[in-house]
């Protein structure tokens, strides 16, 4: 039972909580809570080291499931509640804290999604999950973005990084990645509505910053720019939701297509 705020397991996950830097180099990153961490297990993460509070697990039928779950894997620590709580972002981390391994999903058919300095970690987190929901091919995170590996990233997408195909890529690695893609920027002032695009087609969809909009070198790479149409004075949409918006409009025409095709096979 580990029972010290000083232990060097929870200095590191902590060291790994706080420091882009630490999460770059050991290519792993925090989860905290019962559902993140079982939502990993069951995607298969590579668990690195988990500390867990057995009371607190214990307590729910969720966390029973899990603290059974951990008890049989490696590298799965009892601690006290407050050893946990010193390794943790937050301040309720439901019992139990673990460092995984960064996914390496091969990319998939479909959208790319472009985040384009997107700074705010609730936004980076929305976008990740909804790509995950809109099944998106790819998502790649351009420099500038706030680090999708970050807590509060995490917390906002709910388990997306176990699921969707993530890239962190420098401008040009992005313009070779998107070769044979027409690529779409969205912008308030855009050339033509999100939804007469055909998102059928292979495409990928930039999304810029919350404040400043496009930069310079999004909108060099872009072929197109497409703007969500708004019936009240509001001047633009908040980056999470204007790219979920999008994303889900690419879904909707990409199901049509398929339940279409289907339909002419059983002609």
């Amino acid at each position: 039972m580990i029972t010290s705020t000083a232990n060097q397991h929870v200095k590191w996950l902590r060291a790994l909580a706080e420091s882009a830097r630490e999460r770059r180099r050991e290519r792993s990153f925090v989860i905290e809570g019962v559902r993140l961490v079982s939502d990993a297990l069951a995607a298969g993460a590579e668990l690195r080291l988990a500390l867990y509070a057995p009371d607190q697990l214990s307590a729910t039928a969720a966390g029973a499931a899990l603290l059974e779950r951990l008890r049989a894997l490696p590298r799965c620590l009892p601690a006290t509640p407050t050893a946990v709580a010193a390794a943790a972002d937050t301040e309720q981390p439901q019992g139990v804290i673990a460092a995984v391994a960064w996914p390496e999903l091969p990319p998939r058919p479909g959208l790319r999604l472009v985040l384009d300095e997107i700074q705010d970690p609730g936004n980076v987190g929305t976008l990740l999950r909804s790509a995950a929901a809109a099944g998106v091919g790819l998502i790649i995170c351009a420099p500038g973005t706030a680090d999708p590996f970050s807590p509060k990233v995490a917390r906002a997408a709910m388990g997306a990084h176990f699921v969707a195909p993530l890239r962190l890529l420098s401008w040009d690695e992005i313009a070779t990645e998107l070769i044979g893609y027409t690529v779409y920027a969205a912008d308030s002032a855009g050339a033509q509505p999100y939804y007469a695009v055909d998102w059928r087609q292979p495409a990928a969809l930039i999304i810029g910053n919350e404040a400043h909009g496009l930069s310079a070198a999004a909108r060099a790479l872009a072929h197109q720019t497409i703007t969500i149409p708004m019936a009240g004075p509001i001047e633009s949409l908040n980056a999470g939701v204007a790219g979920s918006i999008i994303m889900f409009e690419a879904l909707r025409q990409r199901s049509d297509n398929t339940h279409l095709a289907a339909t002419d096979n059983n002609v």
